[in-house]
């Protein structure tokens, strides 16, 4: 009797001994979890969290950065205006201690509101060492993309030669480069047209100049202007489409350029389906802008790049195709093949990278053999838009701001109502615990009753 009484009371101890234990496990966790802020993003495209290419974006903020957010608390079919603003830069917060995020109300400072130029409730305004951004809507991309043209000071200035029938870089045809010159924009860069039969010279303030695939012959004045810009250590991307050069043999020459007659036969096109005069390209990433870029890029109708090492040139081959394929001059159809008699066997470069020293400093220069790549028409296709976006960022001397692709939506965003938010706690935070409990007691009184 008396050995089965100290069965219970050390059975009771041994209890209550682990219920102050799971006690002081659950304080000490609360204790740790005030004191210190872990977060794990668990979703399969990590959509809670910030690209590469934002992360990057701010390592280059060096100074303080203040968000205000023109904001009522609430707003219809949102809610809690303030919870879904700070949601969305919470990531930003983490990630750089120097940015700050405020509200004002428009209601209750108008003043504050009309002096900042603001006209929309929810516009948010970024400033940064005394430059400012404006936007409307807020996703990962225009904020990222207000911070690069923040973080970059003075838009960079870019001209595009015209007056020749040129790819535009604000045109809308499908030949044109509207499309991109567009996302340019929004990552800071300003464009500008240049005719040369009017200008007296290519401007020495431009980050680089554009010639994308002239249609007609170019004056030999045009032409000195362009080899003095090239002289004096101009920066330049040349879109050269199959065919004449159109007046510029001069620049290849000058350049060290070896241009052979032919379009590329690329047979992994066929592979997937794609016509027959599309080419893929394979990155060489030993250079900075093909450096992490992992992506397929489309070029139709691509000519052939060879250099010489002329004039202290240091050419880099960018881009290579035709692994199997060749150069033909002969018309490429769906049942073409290779003639190892008349054709070139590659795989051939398309796109080079050149660069020398001009009194002290570097100059730049990238040369594609197809001007089509950046259209409008095929600048979405794989992972063209990056590899122009790496190619201009290059050119314009921001290397820092190569970007890196970003990763494809997988899973998608589940947003409940204030109720149904409100069920589901209730559920997991007070009715599940209360089930456990009413199991556990119902388990003791069973013990203790035998």
């Amino acid at each position: 009797m008396r050995a089965g009484r100290k069965l219970r009371l050390l059975a009771r101890f041994h209890n209550t001994v682990f219920v102050l234990l799971i006690l002081a496990l659950a304080g000490m966790i609360g204790y740790l979890s005030q004191r210190y802020s872990r977060q794990w993003d668990v979703t399969q495209n990590a959509d809670n969290s910030l690209s590469r290419a934002s992360v990057g974006v701010l390592k280059q903020i060096r100074g303080p950065v203040v968000i205000t957010a023109y904001a009522t608390p609430s707003a219809p079919r949102i809610g809690n205006l303030h919870q879904a603003i700070r949601k969305i830069f919470a990531p930003y917060l983490r990630a750089n201690a120097n940015i700050t995020l405020r509200f004002i109300d428009p209601t209750r400072q108008p003043r504050q509101t009309r002096a900042a130029g603001v006209k929309i409730n929810g516009e948010v305004v970024i400033r940064y060492d005394g430059r400012r951004e404006y936007l409307t809507t807020l996703n990962e991309s225009q904020i990222t993309n207000a911070l690069m043209r923040l973080a970059r000071g003075q838009a960079p200035l870019i001209f595009y030669l015209s007056g020749h029938g040129e790819r535009k870089l604000d045109g809308v045809a499908n030949f044109d480069l509207g499309a991109f010159g567009r996302r340019l924009k929004t990552q800071g860069f300003k464009m500008s047209a240049l005719n040369l039969s009017i200008a007296p010279a290519a401007p020495t303030n431009t980050r680089l100049l554009v010639i994308a695939a002239p249609q007609v012959n170019l004056l030999p004045g045009e032409m000195k202007k362009i080899h003095a810009y090239i002289k004096n250590g101009g920066n330049l991307l040349w879109l050269l489409d199959p065919g004449p050069l159109h007046g510029l043999q001069p620049l290849a020459e000058q350049l060290g350029l070896i241009l052979t007659a032919g379009v590329v036969y690329d047979p992994a096109a066929g592979r997937l389906n794609l016509p027959p005069d599309m080419a893929l390209g394979i990155s060489n990433d030993s250079h900075p802008i093909m450096r992490h870029f992992n992506l397929i890029t489309v070029f139709p109708d691509a000519r052939r790049i060879s250099t010489n090492d002329a004039r202290g040139w240091r050419a880099t081959p960018l881009i290579d195709t035709a692994q199997g394929g060749c150069v033909t001059t002969s018309p490429v159809t769906s049942d073409f093949q290779c003639d190892p008699k008349r054709d070139a066997a590659g795989p051939v470069a398309i796109a080079v990278a050149l660069t020398r020293q001009v009194e002290n400093r570097t100059q730049r220069v990238v040369v594609v053999g197809d001007g089509a790549f950046l259209s409008n028409t095929f600048l979405g296709n794989g992972g063209n838009l990056d590899l122009g976006l790496h190619i201009v960022n290059w050119l314009s001397h921001d290397d820092r701001f190569i970007a890196i692709q970003p990763h494809a939506l997988k899973d998608a965003r589940l947003d409940l109502t204030p109720l149904a938010g409100r069920l589901i706690g209730l559920s997991y935070l007070v009715i599940l615990p209360l089930l456990f409990l009413a199991g556990g007691i119902a388990v003791w009184r069973r013990r203790r009753m035998r």
